[in-house]
């Protein structure tokens, strides 16, 4: 009997899972989850990706137990699986969300429809967010969005409807060669992280994976954390709980963009005019239209990950890599405070808020003169939330390369004095921080010698001193960006990347002109 295999990506969860609704509808389904050597090993890959993954896994697996099924682990490529798969017990269609991931997973998925059509399998492809594959023209993008976001949820059907596959017995655990010389296997366990070529560590106080959590984290923020929203959002101390927090669950499909999107508005719904959370929830909702929006870019254009969205940008940063800059950035070292701090809790954490991200990738690509594919995989590491679309776009927008954006440069001692002006978000991460006085709490490398010996401090040491003089450093920065802004062939090639990429309407409808303005807030995966 022919059966639709059902293949889990970045897509953990059975609500709202359209691509699970359709094949139970079907037939008999056969779910599977595929770890795959080769993504793993990509440059921007983490082991609490890789964690939060499993844990989220873990709980479909018991999930699908419920309904009298299983999520199966596979290891290996994914046309060896699908092959090896199709070999012991051929299936006619396979369901998996559509991705608008990086360059690893969209090599994957080209082999995948290539491994299909040669089968004559059909690949069953809806869209996971408000993306749309193929799209020629921007002007129709939000109302495509709309339609995705309002649609009705796709529930599969009742437990006793839903007929499960067995796993074909060659496939059983042992039965093939042990990973990873195989093609594929079915493992008893997932995988260690080390045994993928991941890094040993991981944030210790990282959010953790399942929908559980993730509805627990979105309840919490519609009946009460969203009041704080529109205020806290922007501050490194208020945020950790203003923002909403549910990006890690967006990004590996714990939630569905469908779900949240609904829900905050029928939360609005019941609110009175004046209650903070109706406000919060709409700046809310206003960043998950510009989740999508992002993401579209890389799905139109997926080179940008790689290379500058505007081609006269190339060799601006390139030939001049800094090592010991990047190193003392990744390092906590610049001797900025708000900037070490920053890198102090995405250690700690894999998070921290929007404004702070932007203001990261500002300090690495204007005073620290950093070309940004490489600060971008190491925040990609560091980001728990990381979702390649919005990731990418972000990186080359704070860096000045997409070249219809104005140019956005954080200067981290005012961002300190605005968001932190009495040092206790820096003193929470900075131990050493705690004895620095006041005086010389936003630069704290000017403190005379003296003054920092009688408080058990050592310049250089306890205290980082900054790799560059940051005014003099930024002021060049700009002044070589702005050079090449103005150059005439740079702005002549700025309409054909509006007409691309450029927005063409605002979430609640309102007509606006694409245009180089056009762009969201400054914000990397959103950190909302």
């Amino acid at each position: 009997m022919s059966y639709g295999l059902v293949w889990f990506k970045r897509d953990l969860r059975l609500a709202d899972h359209a691509a699970f609704a359709a094949a139970a509808r079907r037939g008999p389904v056969l779910c599977v989850l595929i770890v795959e050597p080769a993504l793993w090993a990509h440059p921007d890959a983490a082991r609490q990706h890789y964690e939060f993954m499993l844990e989220s896994a873990r709980e479909l697996h018991a999930e699908l137990r419920r309904r009298g099924g299983r999520l199966h682990l596979l290891v290996g490529e994914a046309v060896a699986v699908l092959d090896r798969l199709y070999a012991a017990a051929p299936f006619d269609t396979l369901h998996s969300h559509e991705e608008t991931g990086n360059a690893a997973s969209y090599a994957r998925d080209r082999a995948v429809a290539r491994w299909c059509r040669a089968r004559g399998v059909r690949w069953h492809e809806p869209a996971q967010f408000g993306v749309v594959r193929r799209l020629d023209d921007r002007d129709r993008w939000q109302a495509a969005w709309e339609a995705h976001v309002a649609a009705p949820q796709a529930m599969p059907p009742e437990p006793s409807r839903i007929a499960f596959a067995a796993l074909p017995a060659a496939l059983h655990p042992g039965a093939g060669t042990p990973w990873p010389q195989s093609g594929a296997i079915v493992a008893a366990r997932a995988p260690e992280a080390v045994a993928l070529g991941l890094d040993a560590f991981q944030p210790p106080r990282r959010l953790r994976g399942g929908r559980r959590a993730a509805l627990e984290v979105l309840h919490d923020f519609l009946d009460a954390r969203s009041g704080q929203y529109r205020g806290g959002i922007s501050s490194p101390l208020k945020a950790p709980t203003a923002c909403s927090r549910l990006s890690p669950y967006l990004a590996w499909g714990c939630l569905s963009l469908r779900e949240v999107v609904q829900a905050s508005r029928a939360r609005v719904a019941t609110l009175p005019e004046g209650d903070r959370r109706r406000a919060g929830l709409s700046a809310f909702l206003s960043r998950l239209y510009w989740h999508c929006h992002f993401i579209q870019k890389l799905e139109s254009e997926p080179a940008l990950e790689f290379r500058n969205l505007h081609r006269g940008y190339d060799g601006l940063r390139e030939h001049d890599w800094n090592p010991a800059h990047f190193d003392a950035l990744v390092a906590g070292r610049t001797g900025w405070p708000l900037v070490d701090a920053c890198v102090a809790m995405l250690r700690e954490t894999g998070w921290i808020n929007f404004r702070m991200r932007a203001m990261l990738v500002s300090v690495a690509a204007y005073p620290l003169w950093l070309h940004w594919r490489e600060v971008g995989l190491w925040l990609a590491r560091a980001f728990l939330d990381y979702e390649p679309g919005i990731h990418w776009s972000q990186l080359q927008m704070q860096s000045g390369t997409t070249g219809i954006n104005t140019t956005r440069v954080y200067n981290p001692i005012k961002q300190a004095r605005d968001h932190d002006p009495n040092g206790v978000f820096v003193r929470r991460w900075l131990p050493a921080l705690r004895r620095v006085p006041d005086t010389w709490l936003f630069e704290p490398w000017r403190m005379p010698a003296d003054v920092a010996a009688r408080h058990g401090l050592r310049l250089g040491e306890d205290i980082a001193l900054p790799p560059v003089e940051l005014e003099t450093a930024t002021r060049a920065a700009k002044a070589r960006v702005h050079a090449l802004r103005a150059e005439p062939e740079v702005r002549a090639a700025k309409a054909a990347i509006v007409e691309r990429h450029g927005s063409r309407k605002r979430p609640e409808g309102r007509r606006r002109k694409a245009s180089a303005s056009a762009a969201s807030p400054g914000q990397l995966d959103l950190g909302f």
